[in-house]
């Protein structure tokens, strides 16, 4: 047998297989990196500058349409107030100035859509008034009625960042949260930001050492009140490196500050009466103003006195004041609202079948107890609580109960409450 091997050709080389390279051609059109400037590459996928201008248009028109369906759905300044008053009570100044900034805030958004040289600017809402006046309530009231996202945060927890505490920045990540994770509606969402007056500077001098919870969170606060691109982490907590981090544009977020701002009218009086000194000056400076009428006269340098610092103060332009409750007014919060407290405990009752009475002498009782704590709304609940928990206990276990009616003397617990028992039925022989 010959060998026929000598005489075949030599086999050419063969070419080692290589994988084909994707990211030479755009995910998305195919384009390959020959046309087009500027390609950006990611793992095994690519995507062209031509791709990326499409996809930035698709996304600004969508958000345009979030806008614009907001805009339809956003109530007049009326209505807002009808609202508003169905769960706080008096302060009917305060909720008509809330109304027409909220009203304002919302038809800007809706303006950004057209082709306007008009900028409208953001009208931030400060809140000035003492505890349990109803600033916290006016917030979450409004988020709820405007279908909004909503996130609430306590200034005196907030630090600059880098200082043990909470970064300002964590109060947005609360917002996403809220949002159920959708970006576009968290970006037209309300932060409610209480106790800023906590973090006000106690002296006018400015100090060499770092100030973590005052001056250094009014500066924290500056950029994301006004507007900014916030890099925040999704789950919140600490920013390091390596971490994935989510865009969130504050500049549509409507931010509403809440303080007690204890001794401004102080300062407004001071500043009033030295006013008032000399020939013609008006009658006002030289007598004693009430609490009300001091903080209605509120001008961004009384705030500045206070403690804000100057930027901080141009970022909330609208200035609320909030009275102190009447005697009136706090007796109306247990019975008017539709969240009021008397109207809760008979919900209460009335599902476990029983009936709820409440002496009007006894909610006169517990009016005169809170206007002793001075603590507004606040103290209703807590004395309302004090007296309705041994009956909230014992109620499941109580067989044929009628009618529980509660006295003045069991606001004092001088009493027990009166329980009325159901005869009964007789069994037919």
């Amino acid at each position: 047998m010959s060998d026929d091997s000598q005489d075949r050709p030599p086999e050419e080389p063969r070419e080692p297989f290589v994988e084909p390279d994707n990211t030479e051609l755009c995910s998305f059109c195919g384009r390959s990196i020959e046309l087009t400037r500027v390609m950006v590459k990611g793992k095994d996928v690519a995507i062209c500058d031509v791709c990326v201008a499409g996809a930035a248009q698709i996304i600004k028109r969508a958000m345009a349409q979030k806008r614009t369906a907001l805009g339809r759905r956003i109530p007049k300044p009326s209505r807002i107030f009808e609202k508003l008053s169905e769960y706080v009570v008096g302060q009917d100044d305060a909720k008509k100035r809330i109304s027409v900034a909220v009203y304002n805030h919302y038809k800007r958004i809706t303006a950004q859509t057209l082709a306007d040289d008009v900028e409208i600017e953001k009208s931030n809402i400060l809140m000035i008034g003492p505890t349990g006046t109803g600033k916290t309530l006016i917030a979450q009231t409004l988020a709820g009625f405007l279908d909004v996202p909503f996130a609430i945060a306590d200034a005196t927890t907030l630090t600059e960042a880098g200082y043990v505490g909470e970064d300002v920045e964590n109060v947005l990540v609360r917002l996403y949260h809220a949002a159920d994770g959708d970006v576009a509606q968290a970006e037209i969402g309300i932060i409610y930001i209480d106790e800023i007056d906590k973090v006000a500077r106690r002296d006018q001098s400015t100090s060499i050492t770092r100030d973590v919870s005052g001056e250094g969170v009014q500066q924290a606060l500056l950029k994301i009140l006004e507007g900014t691109i916030a890099n925040i982490p999704p789950e919140g907590g600490r920013k390091h490196p390596e971490q994935k981090l989510l865009s969130l544009d504050t500049k549509n977020i409507l931010f509403i500050c809440g303080g007690a701002f204890e001794g401004i009218d102080r300062i407004v009086q001071s500043r009033i009466g030295k006013k008032g000194m000399g020939f013609g000056a008006e009658v006002r400076g030289r007598r004693k103003m009430g609490y009300y009428e001091l903080i209605s006269a509120v001008e961004p340098e009384d705030l500045l006195r206070y403690g804000l610092i100057p930027e901080l103060i141009g970022r909330l332009p609208v200035i609320t004041p909030l009275d102190r409750l009447s005697r009136e007014a706090m007796k109306s919060v247990l019975l008017e609202p539709k969240n009021a407290l008397t109207k809760q405990y008979i919900k209460l009752f009335e599902m476990e079948n029983a009936r709820l009475t409440f002496e009007n002498a006894a909610l006169e009782k517990m009016v005169d107890r809170a206007m002793e704590r001075d603590t507004g709304a606040r103290a209703l609940r807590s004395i309302m609580e004090k007296v309705m928990t041994d009956l909230m206990y014992d109620l499941p276990d109580m067989k044929n109960v009628e009618e529980i009616v509660i006295s003045p003397g069991v606001v004092s617990g001088d009493e027990e409450p009166k329980i009325i028992h159901s005869k009964p039925e007789r069994k037919s022989a």
